[in-house]
């Protein structure tokens, strides 16, 4: 491999290993969110992940510089309202399904970007790999009878606005780089804080609620977002939206070592086929990125 070949490895390598870091620490800190349930609910936990990951990242990033055209706000408030959706409609569902049942569902959002931005042969056979690990992993036939419909119906609504959020995201972070993902949030808190206080009302402010909500707020959200965001603007959506499909296996992963969830070996082999569709993207990627710039340095 030449330098210029190691080079489009590496620079497709990072943003990978940044997707990956934000995923483990968003499966974190669902374990944590899920112990805020029985005080406040979902509806409750979504606004104070939300409320905190803003006030964080507001801190950090400083948004109030950023300097609003008529042409580039719009960007801006659809990635907000599109990720603030997404946040309580997957913690709705977390009400009734499992965790690794209601990631395969929402994953259906981003499997579908993966889909429609694919253009070669060799993307499909990855996508494929990844919906075939996805239905081997969700309940078929009699189990089906476990699954909460309106669960279900949550994490698939949780899937679209997933889906518009890697659409309206990339397109936020051109504008904004990075400060895309501090006015996203402030406006997806803005969006999520009214059904929060018409649920939970005062118990919002108990001291021990607002001590684990911080570290949700940390760990679900400020600092996820912020790694997606450096991704967004440097994957194409096609392999962004394939390599969200290791989330359910990350969460199984987690599941199994902070909580003890077990699986059958059939869901194991599941993940296994997600792992390689994801690995299989990412190495597609690498591998067209050096064939352009082998071309572009052809001489005329």
């Amino acid at each position: 491999m030449n330098k210029a070949q190691e080079n489009g490895a590496g620079s497709s390598l990072v943003p990978v290993a940044v997707l990956i870091c934000a995923m483990l620490s968003i499966a974190c800190g669902v374990t944590l969110a899920k112990q805020l349930f029985p005080a406040v609910g979902a509806q409750g936990t979504t606004t104070l992940r939300l409320f905190f990951a803003a006030i964080m990242l507001a801190a950090v990033l400083r948004p109030w510089r950023v300097r609003f055209s008529r042409f580039n706000w719009k960007p801006v408030l659809f990635y907000g309202l599109a990720m603030g959706g997404m946040n309580l409609l997957f913690y709705m569902s977390l009400r009734t399904l499992p965790l690794g049942v209601a990631l395969a569902l929402e994953f259906s959002g981003p499997l579908t970007v993966a889909i429609c931005s694919s253009r070669r042969v060799l993307d499909f056979v990855w996508v494929g790999c990844a919906a075939i690990g996805l239905l081997i992993l969700l309940p078929i036939g009699r189990d089906m009878a476990g699954v909460d419909p309106t669960g279900a119906a949550f994490a698939l609504g949780a899937g679209v606005c997933w889906a518009l959020y890697i659409l309206t995201g990339r397109r936020a972070g051109h504008d904004h780089g990075a400060m895309a993902a501090s006015l996203g949030m402030i406006v997806a808190a803005i969006l999520v804080l009214p059904v929060g206080i018409a649920h939970a009302g005062t118990k919002l402010l108990d001291l021990p609620v607002l001590g684990i909500a911080v570290a949700v707020g940390l760990l679900s959200s400020a600092l996820p977002y912020s790694l997606e965001m450096y991704t967004l603007r440097r994957l194409p959506p096609q392999t962004f939206g394939t390599l969200t499909s290791l989330e359910p296996a990350i969460g199984a992963l987690i599941g199994l070592i902070l909580m003890g969830e077990r699986l059958p070996l059939l869901h194991w082999g599941a993940i296994g086929l997600i792992i390689c569709a994801s690995i299989g993207v990412t190495l597609s990627d690498i591998k067209a990125r050096n064939r352009v710039k082998r071309t572009e340095l052809l001489p005329e």
